[in-house]
């Protein structure tokens, strides 16, 4: 019995051991680790719908950090994102912050958008210019009374019209030979 103990205890650690393995490979190479050393941003959006901490920077489609906080300015009522982006960045201070999706069922990330300015945003700074998330539940509802309104306008105006009355017969021009009469009914030709 011992040995079949011993066994189990071996087995059971080195499935343990695999599952803290893969647990710290996980959190090193995701990018969404607490790790410092990055540079600190904040911005500022109306809306940040199903943007969770966590989720992705990018630059150019490229991943360059992490939103590490998110909460609600007091005075605004804005959100306010807190961003850290790779030490290595020197993003100029005229850059610009939109949330964005993957897809159309895709998860969201921040995107950054490289300015022109010659001064960079150091830690601490904050993006000025931001765009919000845009509500895929907002567009399809305007879409749909838009349509909706436009059928209504185009029926109301078919359904109100009267038919146009038909075209009067231009007088004849001056020399003009007048016009064929048709023949009666009811006479012989």
């Amino acid at each position: 019995m011992k040995r079949h103990g011993f066994a189990e205890i071996a087995a059971g650690a080195v499935v343990l051991l695999a599952a803290v393995l893969f647990l710290a490979y996980a959190v090193t190479n995701s990018g969404r680790s607490a790790a410092g050393g990055g540079l600190v941003l904040t911005a500022r959006f109306d809306r940040i719908d199903g943007l969770a901490a966590g989720a992705d920077v990018r630059i150019a489609g490229v991943k360059v950090g992490s939103v590490t906080g998110q909460r609600i300015d007091p005075a605004t009522f804005l959100a306010v994102l807190t961003l850290n982006v790779d030490q290595g960045l020197h993003l100029p201070e005229d850059s610009s912050a939109e949330i964005t999706s993957e897809g159309l069922l895709g998860g969201k990330y921040v995107a950054l958008v490289p300015g022109g300015s010659d001064r960079n945003l150091a830690s601490g700074g904050e993006v000025k210019i931001t765009q919000s998330a845009v509500s895929l539940e907002s567009l399809l509802g305007r879409f749909i009374f838009s349509v909706t309104e436009l059928a209504g306008n185009q029926a109301q105006r078919a359904g109100s019209g009267s038919p146009a009355p038909a075209p009067a017969a231009a007088p004849p021009a001056a020399g003009a030979a007048p016009a064929a009469r048709p023949p009666a009914a009811g006479r012989p030709r």
